[in-house]
């Protein structure tokens, strides 16, 4: 998609807009040009001492803290947004003069964290965990830290040809939820420190304590249920146990936020896979399938059969994805060969749209896939043309499921790494047997090939937040580009650190052990496929088949799938907050009120996410120091006041929203 390039010229004395301009979310007519709050043809301070160490700090901090969080019950929060509201507080308290830039580069580093996190702790403890019943199994630091650094090294490499498309060629198409809530924390902090007087920054402020606040009390204190559910009652009891019909939906003030962003299109899409999943192949495998099945728990089919649905569904979108995208792919590759041959084009881009030279990234992408193939040569599996064969299956795969990760993040704002890991892991581990590549030596070597790939396919992800945000305030991409490989670097080595400490206190199995979910489901799928056993294969082409029809249909393959994969209490949430999001821009005869209000419900949203995931670390700190993690139980009561709870955020998410008028 092509876009022409525009020059900036600016009046000496213009100062710069403290809110961003109205057409920052939707997108734009034919003659219609976007400018950020950052001048283009202005240069700025974003990458200083301060930025730099600040950002690394945080990044060493946030590691450290989501590690344990998603080691322990299985959930990785997102470090951008409390790192952004981190910066702005900090600039503020040394009186920074024009810190955005600065706040830029210290979100972006330190936002390693989060995604070198999940990519690491989704696949490599499995490793811990099969060592259990195969003591030959070995794990190392070096193993750890070079799986993950490589895998974010990748991930950024792959991703940065693809910058321009995403967020500037499709702006107003992709929701960007986490980027949206991220981009107004540190536009609140801006307008803040010069004066503004539209009361935004104070909104947010309070928007952000009310969901903090309330994500907080339920997830250290269980007050009420974080999720309520139909199997609390003893109708609903006999429901699933007979029908295996279920309904859920998790109470979460960031989930109803993130759900709001997504607006209702999208939020329906994902929830429409959510419930074929759960009130019509759960159903359908209780009632039809083996007694094993029939005797299990609705969940448990789910997790057990039913996912594995949108497992092959979402590989399948990928690949439907990925020949959508033939033409961005080749065009990022011909960019990259021309300037090898000396066209480069580094000097007609503005300040703005600034990348590293896609020479460099040729130069640098061939290194790094170099000392992949020496890693997995030389470190894990130790005979060349198998190490080879792997190789191949890991640049193939992370360089083409780079943009599914990118759709993902740009629509949900959630990654289905896990997913597509499994997927590869299931790829991997057919070509590894086929190879003579089996039993231990295989399982070691496709956990490792699978932590790289998952990284890097977080990575992808999450860069694209950080570079949407950097496109809506004006920062540099080049800058953002290349300090993002020291955060990744110190974040490896942080989480390779803690994983080995936590396993060395508490370890993977048994009594009191860590729970890693995610790796123990890669456990369970890697250890048949290499010591012989069953593959679901028959649920994946479903999936697959299943993503083809979508697509023929017009239906967005990749969302609906997601709400296959995802739990129904995580999509449920999500249309309520579409749901609200349309009753809000419905709310008025007049056109420009109901924008009005659209758009500050947005900037509730934001608030609502970014304090749910800042005070999501101060429960990560509070269970870090003894506090028992709330069963959040079925009981009737936490069930009833998480109704209340609900109905009462939901509440003040409209009403507050509704409160603006007609803008100026």
């Amino acid at each position: 998609m092509k876009s022409k390039q525009k020059d900036y010229d600016i009046p000496a004395a213009e100062v710069d807009p403290v809110d961003l301009p109205e057409n920052a979310f939707r997108e734009l007519a034919a003659d219609e040009e976007y400018r950020p709050l950052m001048h283009p043809a202005r240069d700025y301070a974003e990458v200083t001492p301060y930025s730099v160490i600040t950002g690394l700090i945080l990044a060493v901090v946030f590691s450290a803290a989501a590690a344990y969080l998603g080691l322990k019950v299985g959930q990785v929060f997102e470090a951008a947004i409390p790192i952004a509201i981190i910066a702005v507080g900090l600039s503020g308290y040394l009186k920074k003069k024009n810190p955005l830039g600065q706040n830029v580069i210290i979100q972006s580093i330190g936002a390693c964290s989060g995604v070198i996190v999940a990519g690491t702790i989704f696949t490599l403890p499995a490793l811990y965990i099969l060592q259990a019943t195969h003591p030959e199994i070995t794990v190392n630091f070096l193993e750890v830290f070079l799986s993950s650094l490589f895998g974010g090294v990748l991930g950024i490499l792959f991703f940065i040809p693809f910058r321009k498309y995403f967020v500037k060629d499709m702006h107003g198409k992709y929701p960007f939820p986490e980027a949206t809530a991220t981009t107004q924390v540190l536009v609140s902090g801006e307008a803040s420190k010069q004066g503004s007087s539209d009361g935004q920054a104070k909104l947010l402020v309070i928007a952000s304590l009310i969901g903090g606040l309330y994500d907080y009390i339920v997830a250290t204190f269980g007050w009420w249920a974080e999720s309520v559910t139909t199997t609390a009652y003893s109708w609903g009891q006999a429901l699933a146990a007979k029908t295996k019909f279920v309904l859920s939906c998790n109470t979460g003030a960031a989930v109803l936020g993130l759900g709001y962003i997504v607006g209702l299109k999208y939020a329906f899409v994902i929830f429409a896979g959510s419930i074929f999943v759960w009130w019509f192949v759960i159903p359908l495998m209780g009632a039809y399938g083996s007694p094993e099945i029939a005797a299990m728990a609705p969940s448990a089919i789910f997790s057990e059969y039913a996912r594995m649905i949108g497992i092959g569904g979402i590989a399948m979108a990928g690949i439907i994805g990925i020949v959508k995208s033939r033409g961005i792919i080749g065009d990022a590759v011909g960019l990259a060969a021309r300037e090898l041959k000396g066209a480069s084009t580094a000097g007609k881009s503005n300040r703005w749209q600034l990348d590293i030279s896609m020479k460099h990234i040729a130069y640098f992408t061939g290194i790094a896939l170099i000392g992949v193939l020496l890693f997995f040569w030389m470190g894990v599996i130790h005979t060349f043309w198998q190490a080879l064969v792997a190789w191949l299956v890991v640049t193939v795969i992370a360089f083409l499921f780079t943009t599914v990760a990118a759709n993902a993040i740009a629509i949900v704002g959630s990654n289905p790494v896990s997913g597509m890991t499994l997927m590869t892991l299931i790829i991997a581990s057919g070509v590894f047997v086929a190879i003579g590549l089996n039993g231990t030596s295989g399982i070691v070597a496709a956990m490792v090939l699978g932590g790289v790939v998952c990284t890097a396919l977080s990575m992808a992800g999450g860069f694209v937040t950080d570079l949407k945000i950097g496109y809506w305030l004006g920062s540099t991409p080049k800058k953002q580009e290349s300090w993002k490989f020291l955060g990744t670097l110190v974040s490896a080595a942080t989480v390779g650190g803690v994983m080995l400490m936590l396993n060395n206190v508490y370890g993977f199995t048994g009594e009191g052990a860590m729970a890693a979910p995610q790796a123990n489901a890669m456990a369970k799928v890697i250890e048949p496929m290499m010591m012989g056993g069953d593959t679901p294969w028959t649920l994946y082409i479903v999936g697959a088949i299943l993503a083809l029809i979508l697509n023929w249909l017009g239906v967005p393959a990749l969302a609906f799938c997601l709400g296959m994969f995802l739990p129904l209490q995580l999509n449920t949430p999500m249309l309520v907050g579409g749901l609200i999001n349309w009753f809000v821009s419905h709310s008025s005869k007049d056109e420009a009120v109901n924008k009005a209000r659209t758009d500050r419900g947005t900037l509730i949203s934001s608030g609502l996410i970014a304090g749910g995931a800042l005070f999501g670390v101060f429960a990560a700190i509070t269970i870090m120091c003894g506090k028992e993690v709330p069963e959040n139980g079925n009981e009737f009561i936490p069930q009833l006041l998480g109704l209340v709870a609900y109905a009462a955020i939901i509440a003040y998410l409209y009403i507050a929203s509704t409160r603006a008028g007609r803008k100026a």
